[in-house]
């Protein structure tokens, strides 16, 4: 059966937002995933990666953070936060209260959350895991990493995916070497040959293999942390 979906509005950090809701046929409890758009927005591919997870037994809800908002603004504000690296910046208060709105449904596991992000929304899935508790593993592909570095002791278990012709792939192994150090599961790779935005199946970067490869070890990552 095809997953149930719907638009809904919540209050963010500052003002009212929106999101993608995209549900499994039946009951639940389902376990929960926050999906963080990159800088192209709430987009189909994104969309399209929400009902995927819906597919795969899992309730998604995609933030659109620029909903109501001015693209440009929000992206300054998105920018400078990423640049000074502070796991506390703008965003994650729109975050936070999205993964709310979600462990709110009936039909979902409140101790079974995590969060994926592609781009900006990778880098602000790596932040936010610093800064969150309820979240249990998270899923950056191509983001950057939080300053200082060793904000990552206190993350939850991360599996990141990263393009090795991109400028994130030293991310990824700076993350990957920093998990490591703190004793926090993780399952990061770098794809050979991959560009950036290598998952979104709509861009002229998309690389069928690495998608898939990375598709399948997110699901068994989340599997095995989300339950």
């Amino acid at each position: 059966m095809p997953a149930t979906t719907q638009t809904v509005a919540f209050h963010g950090e500052e003002d009212q937002l929106q999101g993608y809701l995209a549900r499994p046929e039946g009951v639940g409890p389902f376990p929960g995933v926050v999906v963080i758009h990159e800088v192209f927005g709430l987009n189909e591919n994104i969309r399209d990666i929400t009902r995927r997870f819906a597919d795969a037994g899992y309730a998604a809800f995609a933030v659109d953070l620029f909903a109501g908002r001015s693209r440009a603004v929000c992206m300054a504000r998105f920018m400078g936060g990423m640049l000074r690296g502070k796991p506390e910046r703008f965003g994650i208060g729109d975050l936070k209260a999205a993964l709310s709105v979600l462990a709110e449904q009936s039909y979902v596991d409140g101790e079974r959350k995590g969060a994926i992000g592609f781009c900006m929304g990778g880098g602000f899935a790596v932040a936010w895991a610093c800064t969150d508790d309820r979240l249990k593993a998270v899923a950056p592909f191509y983001g950057v990493n939080p300053r200082p570095i060793d904000a990552v002791a206190r993350a939850c278990p991360v599996v990141g995916s990263y393009p090795e012709k991109d400028f994130t792939a030293k991310s990824g192994q700076k993350l990957d070497a920093e998990l490591a150090r703190h004793g926090v599961p993780r399952d990061i790779k770098v794809y050979p040959g991959a560009k950036h935005s290598f998952f979104n199946d709509r861009g002229k970067s998309y690389d069928p293999a690495a998608s898939e490869d990375a598709w399948r070890r997110t699901l068994a990552f989340f599997g095995e942390h989300l339950g």
